[in-house]
């Protein structure tokens, strides 16, 4: 059985960059599948075709016609098909398994993966974990994404970390930028104890 890996969080804050960066340094270690999800297009699947050294049928596009966070937690049946798709023909170590971009309440079921990040980025406010919801209050792992943006939003990181630490309790975040290898060595790690 492979690894569900779910990936959710607003539009922009990152989440193919991430598959795209993360299956670049793991692929050559682990077998890896991914499902994406957008509304009424295959785009972020088409991009990571392009871009990854993967076969392209490890990269599966769900058209979800609605609401991202419908088809990953109420009705998950076209996700499902696609990782029973990618787990019979391909059987991958990891699948990730990327949501449309969507808000604050986006949260996976658990019969369709078996632990989520949720990203978020600093570009997006410092207030969001103030707001809470349910991603950022209840995934496995909390991403705060694109640190090196934060001098030029006006964000003070080290007062957006006490915010997430107090909100999270005792559940693990991270905060990244892609143009950082040792910080995005912590999500690495992250996913390669879970496996």
């Amino acid at each position: 059985m492979s690894l569900k890996i779910g990936i959710a969080g607003p539009v922009g804050s990152g989440k193919t960059s991430l598959i795209e960066t993360v299956t670049n340094i793991l692929k050559d270690k682990y077998k890896i599948g991914i499902v994406t999800n957008d509304i009424y297009t295959t785009e972020d699947a088409n991009y990571l075709k392009q871009t990854l050294d993967l076969p392209s049928e490890q990269i599966i596009g769900v058209e979800t016609g609605g609401c991202p966070h419908t088809a990953i937690r109420d009705d998950i049946s076209m996700n499902l098909k696609a990782v029973q798709e990618l787990e019979e023909k391909f059987n991958p170590d990891i699948i990730f398994v990327e949501s449309g971009g969507d808000n604050l309440s986006a949260t996976f079921s658990y019969e369709l993966i078996d632990y989520y990040m949720y990203i978020i980025d600093t570009a997006q406010g410092a207030d969001i974990p103030r707001k809470k919801g349910a991603g950022l209050l209840f995934s496995d792992l909390l991403v705060v994404n694109k640190t090196d943006l934060a001098p030029y939003v006006g964000v003070d990181l080290k007062s957006m970390e006490e915010d997430v630490k107090a909100n999270r309790k005792n559940k693990p975040y991270v905060f990244i930028s892609n143009k950082d290898e040792k910080s995005l060595a912590q999500v690495l790690e992250w996913i390669e104890a879970l496996s």
